[in-house]
């Protein structure tokens, strides 16, 4: 009774294989637009990571900082840091948007000013 075994085996390989290539032909259409992902974090002031980007210094933990523009988009590559976005100047505002320690999104709203937490 060892025989349905390597066919289990095979089908659950076909079918793995096959998510995974539905996975890879999506991918390049929803990240269609954004630049390359990088380590480290920037914001940019147009929305899918177009305009104008800020480097984000993710060793500046719990600092507050302002932008000279507003941001509509962000990437963030780090394994141990997010940024919380604010849709006012000097880390306020009445609805916080963080991200996580990789993301690559639009912002909900305009945001005017950033502070790096532990992820």
């Amino acid at each position: 009774m060892t025989a349905p075994l390597p066919r289990f085996r095979a089908a659950t390989l076909t079918a793995a294989t096959a998510l995974s290539l539905i996975g890879l032909a999506t991918g390049p259409v929803h990240a269609a637009g954004w630049p390359p992902l990088q380590p480290g974090a920037r914001l940019y002031t147009g929305t899918g990571g177009t305009g104008t980007a800020s480097t984000v210094d993710l060793g500046d933990v719990s600092t507050c900082h302002t932008l000279a523009a507003a941001a509509r988009s962000v990437q963030v590559a780090s394994g141990s840091a997010s940024v919380v976005l604010y849709t006012g100047a000097g880390c306020t505002g009445a609805y916080p948007w963080a991200t996580g320690s990789l993301a690559q999104s639009d912002t909900p709203s305009p945001v005017l000013s950033y502070r790096v937490v532990p992820a």
